[in-house]
């Protein structure tokens, strides 16, 4: 079943800013949208709003609810038993790491994160007048990997939170028990906290597995944020809808006295139904999209291994983002972000926006149909080979 796939010219009609960032000879592969229709289900459920001019301040409860949906997905899908009254519900996970950030430290206090990473967590960092704690992952041949020994000495005495981000954006790692472990002693020992984004967990391909940081013993647990959502894995970013979960009650009461309740706003109803719905009824939605993205994986892989030196690539173990290093491609003194969307016309993420370690990178989103896949990687290849797109004379 690929009936979700759908066509350019059906992309380019919509108002989303994936395909209008750019001109429309641009083949966009930058923001982490995918080029997919939603699943029924969630589908259904803004139809029914419509239907019913279902508006008003909503009732969602019991099954209904955000928090016992999360709860049971939990549960079932990663074996975590959690507490659904620790759930907070918030409109966008950026906004619930940087309200983490202000909640548990002070201005000049150290937030240690793993780069290359997500731009939102440097943001989050930099804009709230606190110190980068930099714990660079390694590339051991393989895959860029947590260094226990270098997030140990990287974290001072002056470092109260850590941002975790597992599966990790932009490589694509699903951290194993192992580094995850040593990540939870170090928190422990150091007197951390621990923001854990997990947004990417149900986008793990056969072979890995999603741990969630907080199944790893209750003295992690107590002192770990876990933040995730539906938008990423069903396709519903627009529709703002996230949750926290305090892993303590201690925690949580931390978090209410330093943030006023209202400063996070609410959720609106059409996030909170499209999630639940997702959540309870889309998985056979996910498994479809899982073996074309599986497929995508595996070409940009072949693809970036038919190239090398030029583009040196490690396979994500989750989310559909390809982290490409082009180190090796003569790029006349440009950013390969820049590179590509001169020359091939292709937009992508520029690496240097991930913080150190991500220079020489751009980060590609293979969400996509594989026809739209060969034509950008098409184009890259082009250019990568000395043409420029389309062919200037």
């Amino acid at each position: 079943m690929t009936d979700f796939l759908l066509p350019i010219e059906t992309l380019r009609r919509r108002r989303g800013v994936k395909w209008h960032r750019y001109g429309p000879d641009v083949l966009p592969a930058w923001i982490a949208d995918m080029d997919f229709a939603v699943a029924e289900p969630v589908r259904r459920a803004m139809a029914r709003l419509v239907e019913e001019g279902d508006y008003g301040y909503a009732a969602r409860e019991g099954g209904d609810g955000l928090d016992r949906a999360f709860a049971d997905r939990m549960r079932d899908r990663f074996g975590w038993e959690l507490d659904a009254g620790r759930v907070v519900p918030v409109a966008d996970l950026v906004q619930a790491i940087t309200a983490s950030v202000v909640a548990f430290t002070e201005p000049g206090d150290g937030v240690a994160v793993q780069t290359p990473i997500y731009p939102p967590f440097l943001a989050a960092i930099d804009g709230t007048g606190r110190r980068r704690v930099v714990d660079p992952l390694v590339d051991d041949g393989r895959r860029l990997a947590i260094d226990p020994r270098g997030l140990e000495a990287a974290v001072d005495a002056g470092t109260r939170l850590l941002l975790l981000c597992n599966p990790h954006n932009p490589s694509g790692r699903a951290f194993e028990r192992e580094e995850l472990e040593a990540v939870a002693r170090v928190a422990v020992e150091r007197d951390l906290v621990v923001v854990a984004d997990e947004v990417h967990c149900d986008l793990v391909y056969p072979g890995s597995r999603h741990v969630v940081l907080a199944t790893l013993g209750p003295e992690v647990a107590a002192r770990t944020v876990t933040i995730n959502s539906a938008t990423k894995s069903f396709n519903v970013p627009g529709l703002r809808c996230g949750v926290m979960h305090f892993g303590s009650d201690a925690l949580l009461e931390r978090f209410r006295a330093a943030l006023p309740g209202r400063l996070l706003g609410t959720v609106g109803v059409t996030g909170v139904d499209a999630t639940v719905a997702a959540w309870r009824e889309a998985q056979p939605w996910l498994d479809a999209v899982m073996e074309v993205l599986t497929a995508n994986r595996d070409r940009v892989a072949a693809w970036a291994a038919a190239l090398a030196p030029a583009i040196r690539h490690h396979a994500p173990d989750a989310t559909y983002l390809a982290w490409l290093d082009c180190g090796g491609v003569a790029v006349d003194g440009a950013r390969p972000r820049d590179f590509f969307l001169e020359r091939a016309r292709v937009a992508l993420h520029s690496g240097a926006e991930f913080g150190p370690g991500g220079e020489t990178c751009v980060r590609l989103n293979f969400a996509t149909s594989p026809a739209i896949l060969e034509e950008l990687l098409g184009r890259m290849e082009g250019a990568i080979r000395g043409s420029v797109y389309p062919a200037r004379r």
